[in-house]
This record gives C-alpha cells, sequence and structure tokens, in this order.
C-alpha cells in the first residue's frame, strides 16, 4: 500500500513475478521477462509510479485488440485512468507528426509530470513515445511494453528515443533516428506471448539483433550467445516461450551491461570497444541501405525491415573487419550460415552504386570531424571500434552483400 511521511514516500512492494519470468537490473530501472505478462501490468507500473493517477497508452494501431484492452483494463485495475493514442508503425510515420499527435493527445488527457506514457509495440512506437515523454513538459515517465523481437532486445531498453527526419527538398532522404533524446524508462517489461502473433519475417528481423549483441557479448559478459542461438534456432523459431525468456533476457543483459558503462554515448575512446557505440555494430551500413527504395531479396521485393539490414550489414562489416585483420574469414562463413538458417538474407538485389552508399554512410551520426566510425564485429565475439577505416575495406564490404 502506497502511504506518504512527509516529504517521503513509500512505494508499495512490486508483485510477485510469474512462474519462469527473469528480471534483469538496467541501472535504475528493472526489465522483467517473461509469458503472459500483460494482463496483470497493473500492479508493476503502479510499484514504480505510485501517485500518478493518469496514463497514455500509445500503442500500434494494428495490434490484436486483445493486447491492447488487457493492458488498458490491468493499468485500470491498478487505479489509472487511460486514455489511449493509437500510432501508424512506419518508418514514415515514425515521424514530428507522430510526435506531434501524441503531444495534442497527452494534452487531452491533462497527462501530469509524474504520470506515464506507456509505449504499447514495436520499436517505431517506443521510439517516438519515448520522445515524446522525453519532451512533454520537459519529461514525463515513460514504460516499456514492446511486443516484437527487436523491439524488446533493442529498442525499448537503453533510454534512446528518436524520430526520422527527411532533408529538404521534394525527394528528400529519410534519415532514420535523426532527431531524439535519452531518457531512461521507469520499467520495461516483455511479454514473450505477444511474439504469437507477430509475422515470421519480423520474428526472424528480431533475431538480427539478437545475433549482433551475439557478435559483441564477449566485452559484455556472456561470450556463448552465438552458440545459444545455432543450438535453440528452431525452438526460437517455433516460439517456444521458455527458450524465448531465456533469449531476451540474455540479450537485455547485455545490451544493460554495455549502457551502464555509456548512458549517454560520450565515452569513445577510453575502450576498444568503443563504450555504447559497439552496439552500432552492422548499423552503419544497415542504415545506409535500410530505406533505399527498389532493393529485393529472395521472394521479398518489399525492400528491407531494420533487421534484415542490421543482418546484412554484420555481413558487410564483417568483411571489413577481415580486411582489416580484426576477423578471419571462418567468422564471416559462420555468420552468413547462422543468418540464413534464421531465414535472414545474406545478400540484397538492388543496391545503389557503392559510392554512393558510402556517401550515406558519412550522415550516420557516429561520424566526427567528418571521420567514418565503425563499430566492428571483431574475433572470439568481441567489438573494436574503427576511426577513418580505408575506404578499399568499407567498400570491399559493401560489395560483399551485393546480389
Amino acid at each position: 500500500m502506497t502511504a506518504s511521511h512527509g516529504e517521503f514516500l513509500v512505494r508499495p512492494d512490486p508483485p510477485p513475478h510469474p512462474p519462469g519470468a527473469r528480471t534483469v537490473a538496467a541501472g535504475g530501472y528493472e526489465i522483467i521477462v517473461g509469458a503472459g505478462l500483460l494482463g496483470g501490468i497493473g500492479p508493476f507500473v503502479r510499484s514504480v509510479l505510485p501517485n500518478a493517477g493518469r496514463a497514455l497508452l500509445v500503442h500500434d494501431s494494428a495490434l490484436p485488440r486483445a493486447y491492447i484492452d488487457s493492458t488498458a483494463a490491468a493499468l485500470g485495475s491498478a487505479g489509472f485512468s487511460v486514455a489511449a493514442c493509437p500510432v501508424r508503425a512506419t518508418e514514415d510515420r515514425k515521424s514530428l507528426t507522430t510526435l506531434e499527435q501524441i503531444f495534442g493527445a497527452a494534452v487531452s488527457a491533462r497527462l501530469e509530470r509524474d504520470e506515464p506514457i506507456i509505449a504499447l509495440g514495436g520499436g517505431i512506437v517506443g521510439d517516438v513515445a519515448g520522445f515524446a515523454a522525453a519532451t512533454y513538459r520537459r519529461g514525463v515517465p515513460i514504460i516499456h511494453l514492446p511486443t516484437t523481437l527487436l523491439s524488446m532486445v533493442d529498442a525499448s531498453v537503453g533510454g534512446k528515443t528518436a524520430v526520422n527526419i527527411r532533408s529538404a527538398g521534394p525527394n528528400g532522404a529519410l534519415s532514420k533516428n535523426m532527431a531524439g533524446a535519452f531518457h531512461r524508462p521507469s520499467l520495461v517489461v516483455c511479454d514473450v506471448s505477444t511474439l504469437h502473433s507477430l509475422p515470421d519475417r519480423e520474428l526472424r528481423s528480431g533475431l538480427a539483433e539478437c545475433i549482433k549483441h551475439a557478435l559483441i557479448g564477449a566485452d559484455f559478459a556472456d561470450p556463448t550467445l552465438t552458440e545459444f542461438i545455432e543450438q535453440h534456432r528452431s525452438a526460437i523459431l517455433a516460439r517456444d516461450e521458455a527458450t524465448l525468456i531465456k533469449l531476451v533476457a540474455r540479450n537485455v543483459t547485455i545490451k544493460a551491461n554495455c549502457v551502464a558503462r555509456d548512458e549517454f554515448e560520450r565515452r569513445h575512446d577510453d575502450s576498444p570497444h568503443g563504450g555504447r557505440m559497439a552496439l552500432n555494430c552492422g548499423h552503419t551500413v544497415a542504415h545506409a541501405i535500410e530505406t533505399l527504395p527498389g532493393l529485393a531479396h529472395g521472394t521479398h521485393s518489399t525492400g528491407l525491415t531494420h533487421g534484415e539490414a542490421v543482418g546484412l550489414g554484420l555481413l558487410a562489416e564483417c568483411a571489413i573487419a577481415t580486411r582489416l585483420h580484426l576477423n578471419d574469414a571462418a567468422a564471416s562463413t559462420r555468420l552468413q550460415t547462422l543468418l540464413s538458417h534464421c531465414g535472414l538474407p545474406t545478400r540484397v538485389r538492388g543496391l545503389l552504386p557503392t559510392a554512393s552508399i558510402l556517401d550515406r554512410m558519412l550522415d550516420d551520426k557516429k561520424v566526427a570531424g567528418g571521420k567514418l566510425r565503425l563499430a566492428l564485429p571483431a574475433a572470439d565475439n568481441r567489438c573494436r571500434l574503427v576511426t577513418d577505416p580505408p575506404m578499399g575495406a568499407v567498400a570491399a564490404g559493401i560489395e560483399a552483400i551485393r546480389a
């Protein structure tokens, strides 16, 4: 029970976790991973926000209605007055326009500074809702309820929020995550039961981010995640909940360990892996190709998902690492096999000329002083940050993923 004693607030004890659930401490907040958690989310939220009376539930408009209704009902049972704000979860809608939509919903709900925005959905919803929480009334709490594998293991953890920005002009390019803020969540709850409704392509896309964590895991206290994914790939793709709980918990632990050393991404030179920039492994190439029109792979002619782009970026950057003698050719072969077995592309059709992709890479947020910085997958599941790599090696990496 919540009680006040002068200026001191006694928070209610958190409810017991369901059997099989795991909790990861992430430097000031908890990440709870389990199955069937959404319907009992209210007491968890109340335990971290004992004074809040209202909550704004920002959710993907395409989510199954049962997830939205059960979450809202659970919050209502815990004493929250819940307003809902559905958003379209597309890269084009991860925008300032959607940000303004969320602001408007928060104003209409009269959301106050100690009352949360709760993000229910994938990474796009979490990023834009988190940015809204970071800036509405100069900051309100954000709680993440991710419903995709990608958002569970990546976007919901670490406090990064952002929207995309399209450059000026009639045919301006869409640049990923160019406006945002760091805003630590109050709570993250990953209900792996929601992954049963995820399309196969999206589940596989989330696995690409897991593979990225595996390739840098030795730097952050988990050197064997690659072997776990290789050995349990079939159970993961079959959505075995016990296996998914282990997978998500190990991934968020790696990310939390990385973020704890470098929460605001300011430490660039004091470790070989570049601090939090290690999480950018595979992403410099991925962001340069992800939004390109006309890309195709396998039977898909609808471009790339974020995870597919990350998988290709990992392959390209592994090839760069090999050229720089930071890894060996066997690592690229092993990575290519793992991506293929997980149903992820290893080549893509329709890429721009290499020089154009190199130019797009120079728009990456990690560029400093006009010099490219790459977080490369190195030997023994470690990451090495390389500044101003030889362009010949980078070009060879891009060519390695061209169909």
